[in-house]
């Protein structure tokens, strides 16, 4: 029978936790912010990992990357509004709707990508950007 209050022999052996990850270098916060913004090209996946990855790690990239991530939410809401106005009217129309219905979700991703890049082009240099439109879903 062993000894309760014996040293455990393998305590040494247990793995331990992760290691924290090193703080972004100046240059660093600057890539992955403006990579934020630019990944808004194609939807708010890219803007979401950069945000919950380096999030900790940069304080830049913490407010471009949530900047970016809640204008790409607004936008997929925005879509989503569009799809379904454009459902509607299709039914109601009986699709002549449908002839012109598909302006509204080009316009939209035109924005997007317009927006996306100069949301880019800012972080690049440093500076803070601001959507013209988004809902400040997280802060």
């Amino acid at each position: 029978m062993t000894d309760p209050n014996a040293p455990d022999p393998y305590a040494s052996q247990q793995p331990q936790g992760p290691a924290p990850a090193a703080p972004l270098t100046q240059e660093q916060d600057v890539q992955w912010a403006s990579f934020a913004h630019l990944g808004g090209i194609i939807g708010f996946l890219p803007s979401l990992i950069i945000w919950l990855v380096f999030k900790d790690r940069g304080s830049f990239t913490n407010v471009e990357a949530k900047e970016a991530l809640n204008f790409q939410i607004t936008a997929t809401i925005a879509y989503i509004a569009i799809l379904i106005v454009n459902a509607i009217l299709g039914a109601v129309t009986f699709g002549i709707w449908g002839l012109i219905g598909w302006i509204l979700p080009l316009a939209l991703w035109v924005l997007m990508v317009v927006f996306s890049i100069l949301g880019f082009l800012k972080a690049k240099e440093g500076q803070h950007y601001r959507y013209p439109f988004a809902i400040r879903l997280i802060k």
